[in-house]
Order: structure tokens, then C-alpha cells, then sequence
């Protein structure tokens, strides 16, 4: 039987297909990828016949379970103290800095310090910081002695010496030229000339020349180099325009300016001065004295306690302060104001008002005579009781009975 063009163009077609079929199924039995055993959001890679998983860029996690999306894909997807690394945004400064340092990030880059009181390379190792190393070797010059004050080395002179520390010091004297004018040069130092014994317990001391020398003080005489004799040994001895007796000498205890600008200072037991304003004026009289002005009348307040002071008038138009209870108070205005309470009719029951900052019966004396009041959300409801007519706000009456009629010859009348 002789085949046709057609049908054999089919069966041709048919044995192709068959083959790639059979192709494809050698080759999906040899891919060791499919089907995948990776997790989701990976990719299959075939290694030496063996599966692969990796996780999809951008993405981290276990590739045989489940990858998620990464926090970043380039370290500026992170905040500044962080930096991406394996699409995740960790520390910068993790593992960066050696030990004892401590780690600042700036713009994603770790900056790494020695904290205060330690030294060395941060990037190793930091170790406590011994302050007598700023000495070691030290800066000083000779006859010096470097010392560590506040974390910085100071130099200073040896004992009998003087000059610069820094480049070095010398004797402090060799003659008394050498030394400042109120003083004498023993032993190659500078010593006072004016010391305590020198002169008389009560004598002045001068320098002249390196020289010391001793006169008794106004209003003293005697010996200098032995005593003089003072102005006063009591107060009782001076008179009364200097009443005070002070090393010696009579004082004014007001003359010293103890007392404020436009104070009054007066003295009390010949020693004390006492300060004050004149009556017309008020301050501080350790400072300064100023005219009264209308705040002046509530400092320091004058009224009770939690009540307010406000400047005012009394009767004669003089001022005064006024002393009121602030909102929500009240009470003595004078002596004490107590919080009320309430402000509000919200703040008492519902069958209660706030009246003075009290909360009281929204029904005391709200209806008229023999009215029957309920109170309901803060208002008080009147109405005349069963069997009473009447205006509740003002009188509620006894409604009167009904009175019997017959009618005769046309007429009613009203039966008893």
C-alpha cells in the first residue's frame, strides 16, 4: 500500500514528537534540579549532578525552606549606624574596634576611641590610662618637679628655687637685690621682712630699702618695737559720734556703706548697724530702697491661706489690698479659703446642683407650697400631687368636690 504525502508527513510528525518526548524525559530524570527541592524565593543550581540551593538576589534565609526579601541591597538602604551585608542591615560596628575601645558609627562608617582614663591603639586593644605617664619623661627643666594635676603635668620649682619650670629654675637669691622690695634674701630664698614679732603686736611695719621698719599707727604712740597704745580698749571709750571700738580705733558702724541705696541705718548696742527703708518706702534695705507702688500691697501676701490678693481701694479711696477666694473656693477670704465641691452641676448626682461650690438638693426650695418636686439631671421638676390644682411654682390647691343640681320649673338649683 502506497502512502500518501500527507499521511506520511504525519507519521513523521508522530515519530518526532515521540522522540523529544523521549529526550526530554532522559533529561529531566538526569537533572537533579527538577523537579526543585529548594524552598521558596531560591534558585536550583545542578553541581556535579548534586542540587544547589542559593537564595534569590536579594534575598537571605535558608534556601531549603523559605527566603525572605533582605532589609538592603547596598549598605545606603540602611540607617547610618548600620551597613548592609548579606542584604541585611547589621552594626557597623560589630567586631570592628579592639578591646576596651568603644565604637561610634558616623554615616555608616565605625569610629573607633579609647574612653576616657585609657590610652592605646583602639583599633587593638585600649588599657587604663596611668595619669604619672604625662611625666614620664617629663617636661619640665631642671630643679623642677613635674606633677599631674587634672589629668595635665605641671611643673613647678623646687623648694629655694624660682624661673621658668618649663626650661629650668635657679636659686630663688643670691643677694637681697635680688628679691622683691618687701622682702631680704637668707639662704638663697626670698623671705618676708613684716613677720609677726618684728614689730609691736600693734605697730605698722614698712619696708624700706629691704629693711624693715616699725611706727606706731594714728592714734597710738609709744615704742613701736615694744607697744603702742591704742585709740580705745572698749567701746565705752569712744564717743558717740564713733561709737564702736574696732582694732583700736573709734568707728562709725553706719560709715561702711552696710546699708542699701536710700536706706536708714541706724546703731544699735554702739557695734550693730541695722538697715532699714524709710516708712514711705520699700526694698531691700541690704541693697536698695524704692517708693511703694500698688504690687507692693500683696508682697508678702497678707491673706489667707489659697486666697488671692489683688490691689484695691477701701471705702475712703485709700488703697488696700483685696483679698477673694479664687474659683472654685471659698470661705474667709481673710483667713482660709477651702475648695469647694464643685464647679459644675456635672460634678454632684443628678439629683443635686452646684450652688456656692457646693453640691445641694436640686429640690430645696424650688416648688411652691404644697408642690411635689423630683428632681431629675440637675433640675428640679414641680407639679401639684393627685387631687391639687394650682400653679406648682407658686401654690398648689385642693381640688373643691362636685356640687349636685336639680332642675325645677326651669331652674337649678344646688343641692347641700
Amino acid at each position: 500500500m502506497k502512502l500518501t504525502k500527507e499521511k506520511w508527513n504525519q507519521q513523521l510528525f508522530h515519530i518526532l514528537a515521540i522522540s523529544f518526548l523521549a529526550i526530554k524525559r532522559t533529561e529531566a530524570m538526569s537533572d537533579p534540579c527538577n523537579p526543585s527541592p529548594c524552598g521558596a524565593n531560591t534558585q536550583c543550581i545542578s553541581r556535579d549532578s548534586r542540587p544547589v540551593c542559593v537564595c534569590l538576589p536579594g534575598y537571605w534565609g535558608n534556601p531549603l525552606s523559605y527566603c525572605q526579601r533582605g532589609e538592603c541591597a547596598e549598605t545606603r538602604d540602611c540607617p547610618g549606624s548600620r551597613i548592609c551585608r548579606d542584604y541585611r542591615c547589621v552594626d557597623v560596628c560589630e567586631g570592628q574596634c579592639g578591646a576596651g575601645a568603644s565604637c561610634t558609627p558616623r554615616n555608616h562608617i565605625p569610629v573607633c576611641t579609647c574612653p576616657p582614663g585609657y590610652t592605646g591603639d583602639a583599633l587593638s586593644s585600649c588599657r587604663p590610662f596611668d595619669p604619672q605617664e604625662l611625666c614620664n619623661p617629663s617636661p619640665c627643666g631642671r630643679n623642677t618637679r613635674c606633677e599631674v594635676v587634672n589629668g595635665v603635668p605641671t611643673c613647678s620649682c623646687l623648694p629655694g628655687y624660682v624661673g621658668a619650670p618649663l626650661t629650668g629654675c635657679n636659686h630663688e637669691c643670691e643677694s637681697d637685690y635680688d628679691c622683691p622690695g618687701s622682702t631680704k634674701c637668707s639662704n638663697f630664698k626670698c623671705t618676708q621682712l613684716c613677720t609677726p614679732g618684728t614689730c609691736a603686736p600693734n605697730a605698722r611695719c614698712d619696708v624700706n630699702n629691704h629693711r624693715s621698719l616699725c611706727t606706731c599707727p594714728p592714734g597710738t604712740f609709744g615704742d613701736p618695737y615694744v607697744s603702742c597704745n591704742l585709740e580705745c580698749e572698749s567701746h565705752y571709750d569712744c564717743p558717740s559720734g564713733r561709737p564702736a571700738c574696732s582694732a583700736g580705733k573709734c568707728i562709725d558702724p553706719c560709715a561702711q556703706g552696710v546699708c542699701g541705696v536710700g536706706a536708714d541705718c541706724r546703731v544699735k548696742e554702739r557695734t550693730t548697724p541695722v538697715c532699714s527703708c524709710p516708712r514711705d518706702m520699700t526694698g531691700d534695705p541690704f541693697v536698695s530702697c524704692r517708693p511703694f507702688d500698688k504690687t507692693d500691697l500683696c508682697v508678702p501676701n497678707p491673706c489667707g491661706t489659697n486666697a488671692q490678693c489683688t490691689p484695691g481701694h477701701d471705702r475712703t479711696g485709700k488703697e488696700r489690698p483685696v483679698c477673694t477666694c479664687p474659683p472654685g473656693y471659698s470661705g474667709n477670704a481673710l483667713v482660709h479659703c477651702r475648695r469647694g465641691e464643685c464647679s459644675t452641676d456635672s460634678e454632684c448626682r443628678y439629683d443635686q446642683v452646684c450652688d456656692g461650690y457646693q453640691c445641694l438638693n436640686a429640690c430645696q426650695n424650688q416648688c411652691g407650697i404644697g408642690a411635689q418636686c423630683t428632681a431629675r439631671n440637675h433640675a428640679a421638676v414641680c407639679s401639684c400631687p393627685p387631687g391639687t390644682t394650682g400653679q406648682p411654682l407658686a401654690r398648689c390647691n385642693p381640688v373643691q368636690p362636685p356640687v349636685a343640681a336639680v332642675r325645677r320649673g326651669g331652674r337649678l338649683f344646688y343641692e347641700k
